[in-house]
């Protein structure tokens, strides 16, 4: 009802409100030195398109109304300047920026990263296409504040700042993804690199648009599935691409065309690649019987180490008791997706639908299941992984009889999306803009040709915005719905299904005062989570989450199984205050101040099982352990609340640039994981460590405790001269409890450098990276060494039959360092990928 009102109201104000007179205005971009600045951006704030300067810099767009033309290009400095119909020839001067400036579609302010009030990074254009990964994780993670989950390079999640699951919220085009990479590491997200226009990184709280799971930040993917400018003819871009290390070739495609406003557009990848290589790493033993249990944290998964058959199809050799690889199993890749759009694009009026369909399957590294058949004898020849990529079930499984039987993961999503826009002729209302998505989202876990677990998440989203300006004041008002069924069943279901619903209402206002821009925002948000479920031991045996389960039924009679019909309905709030200060010419300081609340999510409050990836038995914030027996006692959850102060300094002028980021986070019921020390067995069930069982698992459990996060990032260039540029960037983390303790997988901190030369059509870069060493331990973990990569590019553009192409090579890891991720769950068995080189070429018409 709530859409339906905003559609009528807007199609009745365009009915009744006075009708301006229409003019044309045109006008010319130039840069500083007079030339002109093609393929700029020229948006008139209150229309529903923008249109692009030519190749003279010369532009031509419709005016009706007193309004603000805003004029921007990537690393050029934004120019806004008042028009009205009666404007004459208009001619606009952009600065070039020292730092990459780009418009931040996030910011639903139009603004760019070097405007806001927040940290934002961006990452675009050719540098975007030639850097891309088969994950989110993997293609920001070289980026000041931002690192990679890594389980392994095909299930990688972003983290900012040290915070990730639930606390970062990842977007396309500023709806959820609505996938499970939130519910565990070794679920990959959806979005691929390779059909995104340009990747948005907020660092920081970013929960007024989009919700109490952006608590730490958000990625918002943007591509142009519903085209939202005018295109004339046809336009597209093809590619393919080689990496050596894994095998791996990839090909994608982009296709659009346009006529009279109405718009079609097609993009595709397809991947597919084996097992990765690396430097010879020792393998983590098996053998725990002289361990102290404690010991066995999830972060190194020595209980699950690696395959014992596997040594002569995985490049393993043995060593006297310690056995070492140069592959890690289990690690392909065999994706296919597309996206399909139309959009009609007038003067005032935008409507647009898309589908999107993804088909992928991959290995999970460190995930198998034992199976204990002393009757036979094994044969262990030949199971490569070749034959994962074969993807045929029956060879898969029991191909050989081996011992342990390596698990991949199936992954299909459609997904829907509609946008409404239509730009009022009205003096304070500019434009309304409603967006909505619906995702149907399969995650299916295959052991031994069947499905072992099956995650499921159809989600329903719908986002209003209404743009306005009240006097001086320029902001958005909006209403944000949101509607998650997740359902988990199989073996390793240790989560209920549950329906999550939120409805938010939201405000952001910005003023000019000189040269400050005061931004200020709120958030009130109803959240409601509710699942029906069984607590008590009876329900993971009945959904087979240890393979000994079937010799020791009934073990748990004594414990009777309860239902449990439980809700947790909260409201979350969330404000923030900031300002821009531009205190001399291309030199701003931005303050941001901002507090934010979440209530747990489904992982967080009723986890009650084996996690078979992390190799622990979780239990969530709503469990209780007495004695032997745990119970569900969901007293007392209180919601986690971050108070933030980000402050940041920026030079975007001249040939020298820099962004500098300072951050303060203070916690109060920050969640976490921690060792109960608690033991689990199928046959025991939970028991204190002291109590030795083969085979047992330590049992880890949500809690909540005050916490602290601060440190800084940096990204500094120098324009040597046009041909070379330098750049050294890093950042610094610390995260502690406020007893002092350490939280666990912090990320090291990381200083890199790099160096760009150009020559008219040839480009080359090289960069090195260091990661320090992590010794700011949580309890059980150990310390990750320092590494260090050193990285190359090349690229040269050149046309074939009036075709632009471009030719490039990157060259990944050139010392083949052996390096360890500390923000890791399987730290010791997937290392980093050893020497890479990837060949691509791209071409535009």
């Amino acid at each position: 009802m709530f859409k339906q009102s905003l559609i009528t109201f807007a199609i009745t104000s365009a009915i009744f409100s006075s009708q301006a007179s229409a003019a044309q205005l045109k006008g010319k971009v130039l840069d500083t030195n007079n030339q002109p600045v093609p393929n700029a951006t020229v948006h008139l704030h209150g229309k529903s398109q923008s249109v692009k300067t030519d190749i003279n810099g010369q532009f031509s767009i419709n005016v009706d109304q007193d309004s603000q033309l805003h004029v921007s290009k990537d690393n050029f400095i934004n120019e806004r300047i008042d028009v009205s119909p009666d404007s004459p020839y208009v001619t606009v001067k952009l600065a070039p920026s020292s730092v990459e400036s780009v418009v931040v579609y996030a910011s639903a302010l139009h603004k760019s990263n070097i405007e806001m009030a927040s940290p934002v990074a961006v990452l675009g254009g050719d540098e975007l296409k030639n850097s891309a990964k088969p994950t989110l994780g993997e293609t920001l993670k070289q980026l000041p504040g931002i690192n990679a989950s890594y389980f392994g390079p095909v299930s990688s999640s972003p983290i900012i700042r040290g915070l990730d699951g639930p606390r970062v919220k990842i977007t396309q085009n500023g709806l959820d993804s609505s996938d499970a990479s939130r519910v565990g590491p070794d679920h990959a997200n959806t979005n691929d690199s390779l059909a995104a226009q340009q990747i948005e990184v907020l660092r920081g709280p970013a929960t007024l648009l989009y919700g109490s799971g952006a608590i730490g930040g958000v990625v918002n993917v943007v591509d142009n599935r519903i085209p939202t400018d005018v295109i004339e003819g046809v336009q597209g871009a093809a590619e393919f691409s080689h990496d050596t290390n894994s095998n791996t070739n990839t090909v994608a495609a982009l296709f659009e065309a346009g006529n009279n406003g109405f718009n079609f557009h097609f993009d595709g990848v397809t991947r597919k690649g084996g097992d990765y290589d690396t430097p010879l790493f020792a393998l983590p033993g098996e053998d725990h019987e002289d361990h102290d249990h404690d010991e066995a944290h999830h972060d190194e998964h020595e209980e699950h180490g690696h395959d014992e058959h596997a040594e002569e199809e995985h490049g393993e050799e043995s060593h006297g008791e310690t056995e070492y690889a140069e592959r890690v199993a289990n690690t392909f890749i065999d994706s296919e997706q597309f996206n399909i759009g139309t959009s009609f694009v007038g003067d005032h009026l935008t409507v647009g639908l898309s589908y999107g369909r993804i088909e992928t399957d991959y290995g999970i590294p460190a995930h198998s299941h034992e199976h204990h058949d002393h009757g036979d004898e094994h044969d262990h020849d030949d199971h490569a992984h070749d034959d994962h990529n074969d993807h045929s079930e029956d060879e898969h499984d029991h191909a050989h009889g081996a011992e342990e039987e390596s698990v991949f993961a199936r992954v299909k999503q459609d997904r829907w999306q509609a946008l409404f826009t239509y730009a009022m002729h009205n003096n304070w209302i500019e434009s309304i803009q409603v967006r909505a998505g619906f995702t149907d989202y399969e995650h299916a876990e295959i052991e031994h040709g069947a499905v072992g677990t099956r995650f499921s998440n159809e989600t329903t989203e719908l986002r209003t915005n209404i743009e306005h300006r009240l006097g001086e004041w320029h902001g958005i008002i909006g209403y944000h719905f949101s509607d998650s069924d997740y359902a988990a069943e199989g073996a390793e279901a240790f989560t209920p299904a549950t329906n999550t619903k939120t409805h938010a209402f939201y405000v952001l206002e910005e003023r000019r005062f000189g040269d400050v821009t005061l931004e200020l925002g709120a958030r009130v948000e109803d959240f409601a989570l509710s699942s029906n479920f069984t607590s008590g031991h009876d329900d993971h045996d009945d959904h087979g989450h240890d393979e000994h389960d079937h010799e020791h039924e009934g073990h748990d009679d004594e414990h009777m199984a309860e239902v449990i019909d439980y809700t947790l309905d909260t409201t979350n709030f969330s404000a923030s205050i900031g300002a821009v200060y531009d205190y001399t010419e291309g030199h701003n300081v931005a303050v941001n101040l901002s507090r934010s609340e979440r209530a747990p999510l489904t992982a967080e409050l009723l986890s009650n099982g084996l996690h078979i990836a992390t190799s622990t038995y979780e239990l969530g914030l709503g469990y209780h352990i007495e004695g032997d027996e745990v119970h569900f006692e969901p007293e007392n959850i209180e919601q986690e609340r971050s108070t933030n102060l980000d402050i940041s300094f920026r030079r975007f002028i001249g040939d020298f640039g820099y962004t500098v980021n300072f951050f303060y986070n203070d916690v109060s019921n920050y969640y976490y994981q921690r060792n109960t020390g608690y033991m689990y067995t199928g046959e025991h069930g939970v028991e204190l460590a002291d109590h030795h069982h083969d085979g047992a698992l330590p049992v880890y459990q949500f809690e909540s405790a005050d916490a602290e996060l601060y440190g800084f990032e940096f990204d500094a260039h120098y324009q040597i001269d046009a041909r070379n540029r330098i750049k050294v960037f890093g950042d610094h983390l610390r995260a502690e409890l406020d007893s002092g303790e350490y939280l666990p997988r912090i990320p090291a901190n990381k200083l890199g450098t790099s160096y760009r030369f150009e020559l008219e059509d040839f480009a080359a870069e090289l960069s090195a990276i260091h990661y320090m060493t992590q010794d700011k331990l949580a309890q059980s973990e150990t310390k990750t060494d320092s590494y260090t990569l050193l990285n190359a590019s090349f690229s040269y553009d050149f046309s074939v039959s009036g075709v632009d192409l471009v030719g490039y090579v990157n060259v990944d890891n050139i010392t083949d360092e052996l390096g360890f991720v500390h923000s890791s769950f399987i730290k010791e068995q997937a290392p980093l990928p050893g020497r890479n080189f990837k060949l691509g070429v791209r071409g535009y018409f």
